[in-house]
């Protein structure tokens, strides 16, 4: 792998651990009662883990098959041109039970 992969991957962790920090002690409610916790914290996270997780090589994206590259770059594209459509039970999702795992499956790799 080589060392910008390592980087985007290092920057995919740490939006996500902000996420998760982000959605810790909340509920689904809250991600619509906090303007904050929902229009700039999660969803600029996931953007930032989608656009990183986009500039990772094709070959580290294959020696990774566990990350759900196309579904997270696709995610990002989604928030960043359909901002005014956004599904925030999906969001809920991916915060809450995408972003747990995805912390589990980069910090294997970055170890």
């Amino acid at each position: 792998m080589n060392e910008r992969d390592v980087v985007l991957l290092k920057d995919m962790l740490d939006a996500a651990r902000k996420i998760q920090a982000f959605v810790q002690n909340k509920e689904r409610p809250d991600l619509m009662k906090e303007e904050e916790l929902r229009g700039f914290a999660v969803v600029k996270a996931v953007e930032v883990i989608g656009e990183a997780a986009n500039h990772v090589s094709s070959e580290t994206r294959a020696m990774l098959p566990a990350i759900a590259w196309n579904e997270i770059i696709g995610m990002r594209n989604r928030l960043i041109h359909a901002y005014n459509a956004i599904d925030y039970d999906i969001v809920w999702d991916v915060a809450s039970v995408g972003i747990p795992k995805l912390i589990s499956e980069l910090q294997a790799v970055l170890e």
